[in-house]
């Protein structure tokens, strides 16, 4: 297996979308491309990783191949790539480890000694959303800081009007309400209004390595795990986050 990519700086960021959530997960590697999906520890969020083969440069395969890895170790490798530099991603079944090499005007080689994680293949949770938000990130990244001075939880809902993020505590109370004026809020589609709330740090994780103008995708509904999509280069992510039902 080798597999040419032409920008490393972006699948660090890919990398980083990934690590922030989950410590050691296995990707399989497929004609289709690379992908991962995995839990976090505490099994509340899941997220769903797509590189097309058509992101790579080169794409050497003989058959589908599951690699695991130590993803918070991936990810400081890929942070020592920079600007104008290849990845290279060759596997060594017989030593059972990975060669990462970051080419540019030097080559750099790095080897990850693969893990035996035996996992079954997760289904995606089937949801039917009420309401579809589209903003940049740059904008829901504010509301959650506003959040954060407030609680440990954000309650995100649609309304026909408005998107709002909205927390409060013994400490006091934080409302964004974004209208459809502002020009950072791409679409707002409610079939009908909707609410629920989640751990803020989970939120701020899942945004963090996306750009300010970044367009994020939220489906949602009432009291029902949250969708979360955005691309990173030629990268598809999708994270899915259990809400916190209030007891009455």
């Amino acid at each position: 297996m080798k597999l040419v990519l032409d920008n490393a700086v972006e699948f660090k960021k890919a990398i980083d979308a990934i690590s922030v959530l989950i410590d050691e997960a296995e990707f399989t590697i497929s004609e289709e491309g690379l992908k991962l999906k995995a839990t976090d520890p505490s099994q509340i969020s899941m997220i769903d990783f797509k590189l097309p083969k058509t992101a790579f440069s080169e794409y050497e395969l003989e058959k589908e191949t599951k690699i695991g890895l130590d993803l918070d170790y991936l990810s400081q490798i890929m942070s020592r790539s920079k600007q104008g530099e290849k990845l290279i991603l060759e596997l060594n079944e017989k030593e059972s480890r990975l060669k990462v090499q970051l080419k540019g005007s030097s080559t750099r080689n790095f080897f990850i000694q693969l893990l035996d994680i035996s996992s079954t293949e997760l289904p995606s949770p089937k949801l039917e959303s009420d309401a579809v938000v589209k903003a940049n990130a740059g904008l829901i990244k504010d509301g959650l800081k506003d959040a954060l001075l407030v609680s440990t939880h954000v309650t995100l809902g649609v309304t026909s009007k408005n998107f709002f993020i909205k927390a409060n505590s013994s400490k006091g109370e934080s409302i964004n309400e974004i209208t459809k004026e502002d020009e950072n809020l791409k679409e707002l589609n409610a079939k009908k209004e909707c609410y629920a709330m989640f751990p803020l740090n989970y939120l701020q994780d899942m945004l963090k390595s996306a750009d300010s103008n970044t367009l994020i995708e939220l489906q949602m509904k009432s009291n029902a795990p949250i969708k979360i999509i955005y691309s990173i280069g030629n990268a598809e992510l999708e994270y899915f986050l259990a809400p916190r039902i209030e007891s009455s």
